[in-house]
């Protein structure tokens, strides 16, 4: 008597559903740990082990958190903050492809632009602030351009690497047909280069929301880190860490956003 043999088709669908369930329980176990950690957290400070004047109990910090949300406060600090990010990443970003674009294109903007662009990355960018200070006041000028430095040199360094990885078959097709340097850039070099530039783009935005951390502490008289300053005065330990959560759901959002984007990009150039 013969027994059946599960052909590669058959065996296919089992696979198939396999994959899914595999990711299900991965996701769930991404979901769980961090809530997890909550939960003995919460235990661990009723109970006493974790004194709230050193860490405050998630219940104690949720509630700071609503307190703010229900008198404006945090709107009011979003908006702020969020502008300042948004100002910021507009400009380095806009900075950053530009020169990426020129350095990658032109040997003669690699002699003479990268060497100096090199330098100053070389630079603490976060320790360029009583120079930021002394040369443009404490007004919001040099928070936006301390975001706008730490976010130009991702961009840029992709934005260079992405074009020069460019297939050069192409690059010799439109020599060809006569492309002109912008059709060139719009139909071959740009969507060639847009999903590592879009990498940068992720590593500038993590960056963006590191240094306003820093940068707010210049005499902020509104947003997140205006909150965290005027916390820390009062020594509201659950103010201050429930808008350094705010801070990580801002970044977390944020490269969510761009990832989905970058993997749209990735379909388009396949």
């Amino acid at each position: 008597m013969s027994t059946p043999i599960e052909t590669g088709a058959e065996a296919l669908p089992a696979a198939a559903v396999a994959k899914p369930r595999r990711q299900r329980r991965w996701a769930i176990i991404r979901i769980s740990s961090p809530l997890v950690l909550v939960v003995l957290w919460q235990l661990f400070s009723a109970t006493g082990l974790i004194p709230a004047d050193v860490l405050p109990a998630p219940q104690l910090i949720f509630d700071a958190g609503l307190q703010l949300i229900r008198n404006g406060k945090l709107a009011e600090a979003l908006e702020v903050s969020g502008l300042r990010v948004i100002e910021g990443l507009l400009l380095g970003g806009v900075v950053g492809v530009a020169l990426g674009v020129a350095v990658g294109l032109s040997r003669w903007f690699e002699a003479t632009v990268d060497p100096p662009l090199q330098m100053v990355r070389a630079l603490p960018h976060l320790g360029l602030i009583p120079l930021f200070i002394l040369w443009f006041g404490i007004g919001e000028l040099p928070k936006v351009l301390l975001v706008a430095l730490g976010v130009s040199f991702p961009l840029y360094l992709n934005t260079v690497s992405a074009i020069k990885q460019v297939d050069s078959k192409m690059l010799e097709t439109a020599d060809v047909l006569g492309f002109s340097l912008w059709k060139r850039l719009r139909v071959i070099i740009l969507p060639s280069a847009a999903p590592q530039v879009l990498v940068g783009l992720r590593q500038s935005l993590a960056i963006a929301w590191l240094t306003l951390i820093v940068a707010e502490q210049i005499n902020a008289d509104k947003g997140i880190g205006f909150l965290i300053n005027n916390a820390r005065d009062f020594l509201r330990i659950d103010i201050i860490i429930f808008c350094l959560v705010i801070y990580a759901l801002l970044g977390i959002g944020t490269d969510a956003i761009v990832r989905a984007l970058e993997h749209r990009a990735l379909r388009y150039r396949t």
